[in-house]
């Protein structure tokens, strides 16, 4: 929307003669706590699958059909991970020891993804004779992993009633804990194009596969179960694998439309996976369990996550209707735990599955009991239950690093003129598509002005489409004819040398926040929804990675439209741009690379030098959500960036030799193109 009245009549004016506390006047609040988790969960919602209406069983399973095939190959086997899922895994069963009475614990190891190995423990019965049911057992975010006593005693009770149970550790968690194996790591393979899911999907498919090479497993009596994240990976593995023939997660999930209002069941990557709900939230994958028994059990008083109060509700409402077409309404329960009713898979919730197992496993055997068998005395400590792993047994974080060293795919452009420019715009063609970015309209919307001396002040609530409001601050002296738009990692009150420094040089200075940053942080307020104030702008970037959007798109989309904005609002020949920090270094170059007209130079202070660093460095998620983009390595690093930006200037105002030397291969390529890159050394 134009503006065309001079900037003093649009905004309530306040003259005076003080000198100017540029701190105070960048720190000012504009937009309020409430507004940017207003914007990011109506955001998210507006982009998730919604429950179909289907009128017969058949139109369902071919719905449900296509999901599970639409899931794998769009969310789950992307990149590399394609050929891990035809890789032939290794099995390596090792020692055998003592279990109590009636059964006996077989120490294996199997691989889940080339090189990557899982520790296992199979609680087999004596005398085993003929098929019986086998159970793989999955465990959460515990972190003495498979040795969970509560864990080990559904196990026990499982085998003692002649079941087959597979005790499998988590990545993350018991033997595979440490460095690599965070799940917030997960997402470095994201940014290689390289589905991190997979890693999680293959630890549970290969665990299924060791239990039905069993010679007495029953395919048709084959059931997983596990509490927490162990109950995502029930939901999620049994949903998109047939062969599973029960299902009982145990407060581990919930749809997304329930997490967006309840931020505490956000959280961790392999739950919140790259374009998941695109496809299928999570009613859908309960929905897709018909007409195979689940057993949904969530826990009255949970202080974790996933209340039975909230979650359970909408789950049943998606779910209980698909099973009534298949005729099939005693398949789908639920159980609510109320003692202790925290986060557990205690003796009620054992029961509750041990009864499930019983009605649909051993439906003519009278002799079966639901109670539980005591068996304290025969837990085990972790160090009996340790299983011999590889000394370079793979990560997330070794896998990330791998398939990073191959990576930009086409990096480096030719010398040859028309070579280079057509190189460019394909590279940039790419980069659109990889940050999948918007074009928003922008309503400004003042927000009071002052003048403070010889400084002209306005501050600015910028509409950008109906998405989101970003706060903004204009600043300047006298007449400027040049403008430039600063972000800075620490939000616009983190800017105010910079802004100093450029209104010195005679800039008009827009400073602003974008998505993420400042006060455009998504922070749940406190006292609502029951939730505690905390920082959980990462866990809405997951979730708007879920529903098919990209951090770093949204940010640049948000910084494009404020910069066609000003242009055409202040006039003059340019807008530049400023960044301050790795993050908004990386939002800035990827929008004049991605729209190089857009500005007319860049000055960057203490980038990044290279989008590898995050990987070399094993940096969560959390850290810088935005650089995680899926596929964006395989499109550009820093260098490659820095070349799209069509011969601009660019000033790198950097202590790093990382920069130095990332971009210096380029830098020749860069010059010869007309463009003028400063490297000033902090």
């Amino acid at each position: 929307m134009r503006y065309t009245l001079p900037l003093l009549l649009l905004c309530p004016l306040t003259v005076s003669a003080a000198e100017p506390d540029l701190a105070k006047i960048l720190a000012q609040p504009l937009v309020g706590l409430r507004q940017p988790i207003h914007e990011a969960v109506e955001f998210c919602e507006a982009r998730i699958q919604r429950m179909p209406t289907v009128q017969t069983a058949a139109e369902w399973q071919k719905l449900a059909d296509q999901m599970r095939a639409d899931v794998l190959a769009k969310v789950v086997f992307r990149g590399e991970a394609a050929q891990w899922r035809d890789a032939k895994p290794r099995i390596e069963y090792l020692e055998t020891i003592a279990g109590g009475p009636g059964y006996k614990i077989k120490k294996l190891r199997y691989e889940a993804v080339p090189g990557l190995f899982i520790p296992a423990l199979l609680y087999e019965p004596e005398n085993l004779k003929g098929r019986v049911p086998a159970i793989l057992n999955v465990n959460g975010h515990d972190g003495v992993g498979k040795a969970a006593k509560y864990k080990q005693i559904r196990c026990i009770n499982l085998a003692k009633r002649g079941m087959l149970a597979l005790n499998v550790e988590w990545v993350g968690m018991g033997q595979l804990r440490g460095p690599g194996f965070s799940h917030a790591s997960l997402n470095q393979l994201d940014l290689c194009g390289t589905a991190g899911i997979a890693v999680h999907f293959l630890a549970q498919q290969r665990g299924l596969d060791v239990l039905l090479a069993h010679p007495n497993a029953d395919p048709k009596r084959t059931a997983v179960t596990g509490v927490s994240g162990g109950g995502w990976q029930s939901i999620f593995f049994s949903s998109l694998d047939p062969r599973v023939t029960l299902s009982n997660p145990v407060a581990g999930y919930s749809s997304f439309f329930t997490r967006s209002r309840h931020p505490k069941d956000l959280g961790d990557s392999e739950q919140t996976p790259s374009d998941l709900a695109t496809v299928a939230d999570y009613a859908h994958l309960t929905a897709m369990m018909a007409p195979r028994p689940t057993l949904l059990t969530f826990n009255a008083a949970d202080q974790c996550c996933f209340e039975a109060g909230y979650a359970l509700p909408p789950l049943l409402r998606a779910a209980e209707p698909i099973f009534q077409l298949f005729q099939q309404p005693q398949a789908i329960r639920s159980h609510i735990n109320h003692v202790p009713g925290n986060h557990n898979y205690e003796q009620d919730n054992r029961e509750a599955f041990y009864r499930m197992v019983g009605d649909f496993f051993y439906p003519n055997e009278k002799t079966y009991s639901w109670k539980e068998i005591p068996s304290d005395a025969e837990v085990r400590s972790p160090a009996e239950l340790d299983i011999p792993l590889p000394e370079k047994n793979q990560n997330f974080n070794s896998l990330a690093l791998s398939i990073a060293s191959k990576l930009p795919r086409a990096g480096t452009p030719p010398t040859d003129a028309e070579a280079r420019q057509k190189w460019q715009t394909e590279k940039q063609t790419q980069l659109r598509a990889v940050l999948h970015l918007h074009e928003y309209p922008v309503q400004a919307d003042p927000a009071g002005a002052e003048v403070i001396g010889d400084l002209t002040v306005a501050n600015w609530r910028l509409r950008l489409g109906r998405d989101w409001t970003i706060p903004a601050v204009e600043l300047s002296r006298g007449s400027p004819t040049k403008s430039i738009i600063v972000l800075a990692d620490g939000g616009r009150k983190a800017a105010q040398t910079e802004v100093t420094r450029l209104l010195a040089d005679g800039y008009r200075v827009l400073t602003l926040d974008p998505l993420l940053l400042g006060e455009s942080d998504p922070i749940f307020p406190a006292g609502e929804q029951r939730e505690p104030t905390f920082k959980s702008s990462w866990l809405y970037a997951l979730l708007m990675g879920a529903v098919g959007e990209r951090p770093l798109g949204i940010q640049v989309s948000q910084v494009l439209a404020v910069a066609h904005w000003l242009k055409a609002e202040r006039g003059g020949p340019s807008v530049s741009l400023a960044t301050i920090g790795p993050r908004t270094g990386l939002v800035g170059m990827a929008a004049a690379a991605a729209v190089p007209e857009a500005f007319a130079g860049l000055d960057l202070t203490d980038p990044l030098g290279s989008l590898k660093q995050v990987i070399e460095e094993d940096r969560p998620y959390a850290q810088t959500p935005e650089v995680f983009g899926f596929g964006l390595l395989e499109v550009a690093d820093v260098p490659q960036l820095l070349t799209l930006t069509a011969n601009k200037r660019v000033t790198v105002r950097s202590a790093s030799e990382r920069f130095q030397k990332e971009t210096v291969t380029l830098n020749t390529i860069y010059k010869q193109s007309g463009g003028v890159l400063d490297l000033i050394k902090k």
